[in-house]
């Protein structure tokens, strides 16, 4: 291992309240997936993360706090997520509806829309999106 900053970032959310709060339940071990849209990635033109590969978690002060690592990457419909997703986030919610209804809400927030390059961006059930599984495999000293 080259040491931490030989990693690609991982970034959950925007810096913020959000984040810190995204950021605790991976350290806690209640988050274990997080779901993205695959537009973002084009525009980003970003490759799809893969099973194996292993990212810096990155906290709202730009600091490296933990190594997670994908274990497994899955494109799918909106219309298609589960439950388990959703439990999977680690953000307290209790049903898809809940977890869609938060995600729609950031997803059509306007930093996102602004990021997309899209004012009007909406998702819909066909809407692609990104789930990523991963884990913590390594906790970094912050500070």
């Amino acid at each position: 291992m080259t040491g931490p900053h030989a990693l690609k970032p991982f970034l959950l959310a925007f810096p913020g309240p959000l984040r810190d709060q995204l950021v605790a339940a991976v350290l806690s071990g209640e988050k274990t997936a997080t779901t993205g849209l695959l537009v973002e990635y084009e525009v980003e033109n970003e490759e799809l993360p893969e099973a194996g590969e292993r990212s810096a978690l990155i906290d709202s002060d730009g600091r490296e706090v933990a190594v997670v690592e994908i274990t497994e990457v899955q494109v799918l419909p909106l219309a298609e997520a589960d439950l388990r997703l959703a439990l999977d986030e680690g953000e307290g919610f209790r049903s898809v509806a809940e977890w869609r209804e938060a995600h729609e809400r950031f997803w059509h927030s306007e930093e996102m829309r602004e990021g997309l390059g899209n004012p009007g961006f909406v998702v819909d059930d066909g809407t692609m999106v990104v789930v990523e599984r991963f884990r913590v495999v390594e906790r970094l000293q912050v500070g």
